[in-house]
């Protein structure tokens, strides 16, 4: 069994409010589920443009996680293009 982690941070220069940053993270986990993997906002819950999101994928094989975690990584550039200023993926095995 291996566990992957992704950590994405995003900034969101559209946001004017809590409120506009939710519903931008709010599609975009509607859109990650279907890639099966957990997502979670975990850093910068009170900023207003940034956010930090975790996303989880549990396989059986390293490349198998690596890439349902990098297919949820270009979605989410899909749907907010240039958002994205860091990314950090980790296996666990």
């Amino acid at each position: 069994m291996v566990v992957a982690l992704l950590s994405v941070e995003l900034f969101l220069p559209g946001a004017q409010s809590l409120k506009d940053k939710r519903m931008v993270l709010r599609r975009l986990k509607d859109r990650l589920a279907r890639f099966n993997v957990a997502v979670a906002e975990v850093e910068h819950q009170d900023l207003w443009q940034r956010a930090g999101l975790g996303i989880v994928t549990i396989s059986t094989t390293a490349a198998h996680a690596e890439q349902q975690l990098a297919a949820a990584a270009d979605e989410i550039e899909r749907l907010e293009p240039g958002a994205v200023t860091r990314t950090s993926l980790e296996v666990l095995t």
